[in-house]
């Protein structure tokens, strides 16, 4: 039975519409690929307050989400399987600074389907895609 992991990404949009996306440096597992920026779910923690949190960490901002889950996707990679909650928020202190990221791009929707992303945010990536 392969590992279940429940982890939360961000749906971060600026004032002129684009998307928060992140680059996944080397060192991390699915190296190279693009994803939205976030992190897994703690025990005894709702998936909002770990998003706040791991953005605080990961990005060095603050954000405020919109307390409703935008995409819900069980994704099964070879050695473990992800449960990924993708939630819409915005940035409400700071400008979001890459800790463990290679790079972070703000995009338009209609260019999101330009990069190269990991297999699990894909459902999310075609649904902002298609909210136009």
């Amino acid at each position: 039975m392969k590992k279940l992991v429940k982890v939360v990404a961000a749906i971060i949009e600026n004032e002129k519409q684009e998307i928060l996306c992140a680059l996944r440096s080397p060192e991390m597992a699915l190296p190279n690929i693009w994803e939205f920026p976030g992190g897994k779910v703690e025990a005894n923690e709702d998936i909002f307050s770990a998003l706040e949190r791991e953005i605080d960490e990961e990005l060095n901002c603050k954000i405020e989400t919109f307390k409703e889950v935008f995409n819900d996707n069980i994704h099964e990679y070879e050695t473990f399987t992800i449960h990924l909650i993708s939630i819409r928020c915005k940035v409400v202190e700071g400008t979001p600074i890459p800790s463990e990221h290679s790079k972070l791009i703000w995009l338009k929707r209609e260019n999101l389907e330009s990069l190269k992303w990991a297999p699990a945010d894909i459902t999310a990536v075609d649904q902002l895609i298609n909210e136009k």
